[in-house]
């Protein structure tokens, strides 16, 4: 039995042009980094030479009558890996790749069957390249090593001098695949991997498995949830009684100053690189919807500002969904109408820092922490009477 050769070469070329392209042109993030854990199921299929089959026992003196193949199986993989940052991870783990053979019917008449079998460990290097905030493409490029054991019987004409051979190798392993994250926890994946696999008799070749899983993340943060405090209950009070003079109603408290313009850090509202709201960041938003309440204005224009890191599409996507966040919680918390607030996204050109503050290109903790100033959102309030 022997499993058919394909163009591994050229596959592995393009996916290691895919790796080193995400690994140079996308920035590292610090809070992507940490373990993962997942399992993957899925169709397996090997090529069987027929041909080398007759051969061999036309070398017996025996003619082949029919040949059945079994080349279809099912597999699965279960894997752990650590992120090293958003977009490269380092990934190992054991793999089954099922059972696969073959019935040839001889003249004279007899049978020989055949069967091999595919378990191992695997160390890859994946790259992950984000398309949307939950989608992304994923290639992978690697190391297998497998056993390969063989099985043969027979019968009638046909000898058998070594049933069972065995055999263990390590050969290339590469793949690419899809992935879409419920949350900063969860993901499912689909992939199509391929391993170059030699068995126990000589013969070299490829596995192709198709699966889809699960993968976990340690130490992801859940969505923050605002807590909604439970109504009180009624308290009945008892009408005064009548008096002769009442006393005149103290005059009504001063209407709260509206400031015109406020900006908030985006570092105390948000996690970084996050569009979620941290629970610092809502009390600060609760203060100054509570200056909002009762006062009048024409229009609330939110912008979201982003620093100078990272693409100007992705920035931009950014600013907007911060700005869309704090505007969603005005709402929420202030009673103000959708069509009164309007958002808008600055990705980094708009900074307060200046070039000669925050100098250098590559990314590090200093250069993060000197671009601070930048990451921010503005309420702006127009018209107040």
């Amino acid at each position: 039995m022997k499993l058919a050769k394909s163009k591994m070469a050229r596959n592995c070329g393009k996916l290691t042009l895919l790796v080193l392209a995400i690994s140079a042109g996308s920035l590292a993030m610090a809070d992507d980094a940490g373990w993962y854990v997942g399992a993957n199921v899925g169709a397996s299929r090997a090529t069987i030479d027929d041909a080398r089959v007759t051969s061999g026992l036309l070398g017996s003196g025996l003619t082949a009558a029919s040949i059945a193949d079994d080349n279809r199986s099912n597999g699965y993989k279960l894997f752990g890996g650590y992120r090293l940052n958003r977009n490269i991870a380092v990934e190992g783990g054991y793999f089954d790749l099922g059972d696969f053979g073959f019935k040839a019917t001889t003249v004279p008449a007899g049978t020989l069957n055949g069967s091999i079998k595919f378990r191992g460990l695997n160390l890859d290097l994946v790259g992950t390249l984000p398309i949307t905030q939950k989608f992304s493409v994923i290639g992978r490029i690697g190391a297998n090593y497998a056993q390969a054991r063989d099985s043969f019987s027979a019968t009638g004409a046909v000898n058998v001098i070594n049933p069972n051979p065995s055999k263990r190798d390590t050969n290339l392993k590469v793949g690419l695949g899809v992935e879409y994250a419920f949350n900063d926890a969860m993901a499912v994946r689909g992939e199509l991997e391929r391993y170059r696999v030699n068995d126990a008799v000589g013969n070299k070749g490829d596995i192709d498995l198709l699966s889809v899983g699960l993968v976990y993340r340690f130490g992801a943060k859940a969505p923050t949830r605002v807590a909604r405090a439970a109504a009180p209950e009624p308290v009945y009070v008892a009408p005064p009684e009548p008096v002769a003079v009442l006393a005149p109603p103290p005059p009504p408290p001063p209407p709260p100053v509206v400031p015109s313009k406020v900006t908030f850090s985006a570092d105390s509202l948000f996690a970084f690189d996050k569009a979620i709201l941290k629970p610092g960041g809502q009390q600060e938003l609760d203060e100054f919807a509570a200056k909002l309440s009762g006062a009048n204005f024409d229009v609330i224009t939110v912008t979201g500002h982003t620093d100078r890191i990272g693409s100007h599409a992705y920035n931009q996507k950014l600013s907007e969904r911060r700005a869309e966040t704090v505007k969603n919680y005005l709402v929420s918390r202030a009673g103000i109408a959708q069509d009164k607030i309007a958002t808008k996204g600055v990705d980094g050109s708009d900074p307060v820092t200046k070039p000669s503050d925050c100098k250098g290109k590559k990314v590090s903790k200093a250069l993060i922490a000197c671009l601070q100033p930048d990451r921010r959102v503005e309420v702006e309030v127009s018209g107040t009477r």
